[in-house]
This record gives structure tokens, C-alpha cells and sequence, in this order.
């Protein structure tokens, strides 16, 4: 009887230890992480218009490196607007020589596609050399 009293407790110790290890995972990585897709805001818009639903589920919550073209630089919520069309919203402070119309390549977590704001989001990210 005390075996198998001993053998549950040991049973539901692993069974809430690995509920904890679930539940509690550590925070992604996303500049150490590789990029699953490397694509431009207009390859997104092109996969947008042909398949939106797909689109959006590839795409979702992975890590993305994206290059395109500075249009809107917003020092207060830490993000920049790239080719009109992607908010990207930094990890750390924008650097100071990052300038309006100029070509870079970024890397981050894609979050979704703003239907009312006609523009996908990511966060998490990090500016390329």
C-alpha cells in the first residue's frame, strides 16, 4: 500500500513539475533566434492580396527579417513605420542615425495585419547591419 502511495505522489509531482515547465517557459529570444522568413513589405502585401487568411497564418508569431525603407520614425512608442506598411515596434531605443527614407533590414516577431489601420505589426525588434 505505501508503494503505491509513494508512486502517485511521485507521479503527481513530475505531472505539476511539467505543468509549471509549460506554463512558465522562458521568454523567446528573438535576435538569437534565425529568421523562418526573409521577405520585403511588398512580397507581404503581394501574399496578402492573393491569400489573406493563409498569409496570416504563416506568418503569425514567427520570426520574420523584413528589409524595405524608413517612412515614419516615432521616438515616443520606441517604432518605426517601414514602406508605409509595417509598424515596427523595437526592443531597444531607436539609434540616432537612422534617418527617414533610408533602406534597412529589420528582424522580429510578426504579429498580425491591422485591418483599420491598413498595416502589419511586429515587436520584439531588432535593427541588421
Amino acid at each position: 500500500m505505501k508503494k503505491k502511495i509513494s508512486i502517485g505522489l511521485v507521479v503527481i509531482i513530475v505531472l505539476i513539475f511539467g505543468a509549471y515547465k509549460y506554463i512558465y517557459q522562458d521568454h523567446r529570444d528573438i535576435l538569437s533566434e534565425e529568421a523562418n522568413y526573409k521577405v520585403s513589405v511588398a512580397g507581404l502585401i503581394n501574399e496578402l492580396n492573393v491569400n489573406d487568411s493563409l498569409t496570416l497564418k504563416k506568418y503569425r508569431d514567427k520570426t520574420i527579417e523584413l528589409s524595405g525603407k524608413i517612412t515614419t520614425i516615432d521616438n515616443s512608442t520606441n517604432s518605426i513605420v517601414v514602406d508605409d506598411k509595417m509598424n515596427a515596434v523595437l526592443s531597444d531605443s531607436i539609434p540616432t542615425n537612422i534617418k527617414i527614407n533610408q533602406s534597412i533590414k529589420i528582424k522580429g516577431r510578426f504579429i498580425d495585419y491591422d485591418d483599420l489601420l491598413e498595416e502589419f505589426k511586429m515587436d520584439q525588434v531588432s535593427i541588421l547591419k
